[in-house]
């Protein structure tokens, strides 16, 4: 079984992945921009916000070339191979589908699925995930990828959903290979909020996984 490994990625470089999920497409340019800026640059769109698919592809020709740009909240094959086609980098799914990881294998993409229990999270990593996605991961301590190490060593952990600005250093202490960061990260950026303060936030979140892995 081949996986399209994460060494040399930006998520893997920096640690951070940014969830954005906003009402309308394009309210994610100014945000998108402003965490580029200031150095996260694994960013995920979600397939909740309207018109992610059809709008991907113009989004990305404005960004640099070492962004890379996902879609995420994908649940099916048919969405895995729609995401793809229009250009998306990694693929993201909130729960364990085998048929959906197989997919972006097929073509070579990055995928992170969503698991919890030991069995999900060894299912997807053995049908070929590039990081399993431990999901969600506020109902759960960072301790819990320390016990998911002993018997799985070599499985990479992606944590997501209610990861804070202040557990980043925990989770990546505890074994991450990187934080997921949604609405702690963008907090009311997509509300007409001040841009400098998303700033301010990204700068941490960065500040805080070097911090954690020079430890």
């Amino acid at each position: 079984m081949e996986r399209s490994n994460i060494t040399g990625s930006e998520l893997e470089r920096t640690g951070v992945v940014a969830v954005l999920r906003a009402s309308k497409f394009e309210d994610y340019e100014p945000v998108v921009d402003t965490l580029v800026d200031v150095g996260i640059t694994c960013i995920e769109l979600t397939l909740t916000t309207p018109n992610t698919i059809e709008k991907f592809a113009s989004l990305r020709s404005q960004l640099p070339s070492k962004v890379e740009l996902g879609i995420g909240t994908v649940t099916t094959v048919e969405e895995a191979t729609r995401a793809i086609d229009a250009g998306a980098q990694f693929v993201v799914t909130p729960i364990s589908q085998p048929a959906v990881v197989e997919t972006a294998l097929k073509r070579e993409v990055p995928v992170f699925p969503g698991s919890m229990t030991p069995t999900e999270v060894f299912t997807s990593w053995s049908t070929g995930a590039s990081a399993v996605k431990l999901f969600p991961a506020a109902t759960v301590k960072p301790d819990f990828i320390k016990q998911l190490h002993g018997p799985f060593p070599t499985i990479d952990l992606l944590p997501s959903g209610g990861v804070t600005l202040h557990d980043i250093g925990a989770w990546i202490a505890a074994g991450a290979v990187a934080v997921s960061l949604g609405g702690p990260l963008v907090g009311d950026a997509f509300a007409g909020g001040n841009m400098a303060a998303l700033r301010n936030r990204a700068s941490e979140a960065i500040s805080r996984v070097a911090e954690a892995r020079a430890a």
